[in-house]
């Protein structure tokens, strides 16, 4: 459950319609965009042992947005929040979707997966998730197809692209 906050900016429903149409988005995209908006989070984040966990009350959103990691959820959400002056609105743990590809050994693999955050910006609209580079190095060993390194637009999950 969201705790609902003063200070909402968020795309009001004109706003959103001006936003779909300037960027020619399906019907498709836009009934996704909406249940996106209009849910509750896929999912309660979880503390573990090497994680912390909580909620920051975000005055762009008007409610609380949950984080699972003090260094990569935690800081996008206070670039998305405060310094990147394109990001409209970014909604937590959005809708789950299968992610299909190929593993290291070439076997068809295919499991459900929440992404950090949905974001709606100036441009466009992405599911987005935030890991130390480090560690995306040591996924795109073990999982070459799911996690691309490319030179001129960083990381990439070509699954979820699609």
């Amino acid at each position: 459950m969201r705790l609902q906050l003063a200070g909402l900016r968020m795309l009001d429903d004109q706003q959103l319609r001006d936003w779909c149409k300037r960027l020619d988005l399906g019907e498709k995209a836009q009934v996704m965009i909406q249940q996106i908006r209009s849910s509750e989070p896929a999912r309660r984040v979880q503390g573990r042992r090497v994680n912390v966990h909580g909620c920051f009350p975000s005055l762009k959103m008007g409610h609380t947005i949950q984080y699972e990691s003090l260094t990569n959820e935690l800081s996008a959400i206070y670039l998305m929040e405060y310094y990147e002056d394109d990001v409209w609105e970014y909604w937590d743990q959005p809708s789950s979707f299968t992610l299909r590809y190929k593993t290291k050994a070439g076997a068809n693999h295919g499991h459900t997966h929440t992404p950090d955050f949905f974001v709606l910006r100036r441009d466009g609209a992405a599911s987005e998730e935030w890991k130390m580079e480090d560690e995306l190095w040591a996924l795109a060993e073990k999982m070459p197809a799911r996690y691309v390194r490319s030179e001129n637009e960083g990381w990439r999950c070509p699954p979820g692209e699609e």
